[in-house]
């Protein structure tokens, strides 16, 4: 009997060991995972659809859509709307993945003047979708700062005269 009792015993060590070692398995896969953060608010295409550039004002785009928060920005020109998707792998540094921009600009009464949304493509600045009543981008400079610290500068492009 007592031999029946080491053998029961030895297989309920070793179904035991299968599971701890299954858990470090699921445990090992699951860390790898990629997890994904968001940060920062773009209105939609269907939010956008709801303005209409040489109507509408600073007051009624802040009812449709709100103001920009502390991360976004405004100023005497428009109103930028900067969103960011980053990208964490186990324990390496967050990766971001991809940045855009809706640009609304107003004109001296306060009128929308034009409407874009701006994007990176292989690290330039494109502009995805357009409503502009003038053919010329206000406020570039601003947007080049949105867009301009992705990937930082390295030592080799200090080193290039």
């Amino acid at each position: 009997m007592a031999q029946g009792l080491g053998k029961m015993a030895g297989q309920n060590i070793t179904t035991w060991l299968r599971l701890v070692g299954l858990a470090v398995v699921v445990a090992a896969f699951t860390a790898c995972a990629p997890v994904y953060r968001n940060h920062g608010y773009v209105p939609s295409d269907e939010e956008l659809s709801l303005i209409t550039v040489g109507k509408d004002t600073r007051e009624t785009v802040g009812g449709v859509i709100g103001r920009p928060s502390a991360s976004g920005l405004l100023n005497d020109e428009g109103w930028y709307y900067v969103q960011s998707k980053w990208k964490s792998l186990g324990i390496r540094a967050p990766k971001e993945e991809n940045r855009q921009v809706v640009a609304i600009s107003f004109d001296t009464n306060g009128v929308v003047q034009n409407v874009e949304r701006f994007g990176l493509e292989k690290g330039r600045i494109v502009p995805i979708s357009r409503r502009v009543t003038e053919d010329n981008i206000r406020g570039k400079g601003i947007l080049a700062q949105m867009f301009g610290n992705l990937g930082g500068i390295g030592a080799g492009q200090l080193l290039k005269k």
